[in-house]
């Protein structure tokens, strides 16, 4: 009678927690239609998310298939050479490939090296801000000393210095950006677990012999996510754009390799000319990520947090 008893709590306590998730999930779907901006947001990420996926059956040509003969066509210029008609919908750049399959491929780079850094920063700065935050003494010391030492430094410079010493790569790339990233996830998981562990729920655990891997991962994380996925999504805007910046300069991934900041490098010696798509376009494609991250950011920060969602 018991075992039935505790198997009918067990199933009515899982009914429950499920019904609660399909609330969450419609109360956030609700907000996002009537949102708006943040709705048109998400179709334009989900859209580049889908078209960095599928970039080899979207892209109408080879990105690094070179063409001198119609280098430098304008944007919407129909060209025949020996009875083949060739269509550069966004132009060509300087050595007659297409814009167009070079945006598409710079997509995958982008999403690539934002959504990698993020999640390999978040992953170590939550980690050692957590291990800090619970256990305190020297150890919480030594972390935010380090933290401390990183913040004092120019990013920028750090990223130059390791990237001329390594040389150019995407995993070179994720790696210094990610380095990058971990101390933001640090402060605030940090400060997050000194006020969860202080919590009620989280002396009675103490009290009952519960182990200290078992209150980080069931008492403290959970209450840490809402914050960190805020953050992560700026943050991916914030990679993307220096991202961009260490292609501008050379030091991103091989000129081989099509990225957006690579794109706006290599038209500079073209603008003067006249040839404005191939700066215009690249540009857009960074601004328009960017900002539909950061809409999407402000939007999750408005409806995770209790007291704006009350209003």
């Amino acid at each position: 009678m018991e075992t039935q008893i505790s198997v009918d709590h067990v199933v009515a306590v899982d009914q429950r927690n499920a019904r609660l998730k399909r609330s969450e999930w419609s109360k956030a779907w609700t907000s996002l239609l009537w949102a708006r901006w943040p709705l048109l947001a998400v179709m334009l990420v989900a859209l580049l998310v889908i078209t960095a996926l599928f970039a080899h059956q979207l892209a109408p040509t080879d990105p690094n298939r070179q063409n001198l003969i119609l280098r430098l066509t304008p944007p919407m210029s129909e060209v025949k050479i020996a009875n083949k008609s060739f269509t550069y919908i966004l132009g060509s750049d300087g050595l007659g490939r297409d814009v167009l399959s070079r945006l598409i491929y710079g997509a995958r780079i982008s999403l690539a090296v934002g959504v990698a850094a993020v999640s390999i920063g978040g992953l170590i700065g939550v980690t050692l801000g957590v291990t800090s935050g619970y256990f305190g003494g020297r150890l919480d010391d030594v972390i935010m000393r380090l933290a401390d030492v990183q913040l004092a430094f120019p990013f920028i410079l750090l990223a130059i210095l390791v990237l001329v010493v390594l040389g150019s790569g995407v995993v070179n790339l994720v790696i210094i950006l990610s380095v990058g990233q971990w101390v933001v996830y640090a402060r605030i998981a940090r400060g997050e677990t000194i006020a969860q562990k202080l919590k009620d729920y989280v002396v009675a655990a103490h009290s009952l012999g519960v182990s200290h891997l078992r209150i980080i991962h069931r008492n403290i994380i959970p209450n840490l996510l809402a914050p960190l996925i805020v953050i992560a999504s700026f943050n991916v805007a914030a990679v993307i754009l220096s991202e961009a910046s260490l292609s501008f300069l050379g030091l991103g991934v091989p000129p081989d390799v099509p990225t957006w900041g690579g794109m706006l490098a290599e038209s500079r010696d073209q603008l003067l000319g006249g040839y404005w798509w191939l700066a215009v376009f690249p540009g857009l494609a960074i601004m328009l990520t960017v900002l539909s991250l950061n809409i999407i950011g402000d939007w999750m920060r408005d409806f995770l947090d209790p007291r704006v969602r009350g209003r």
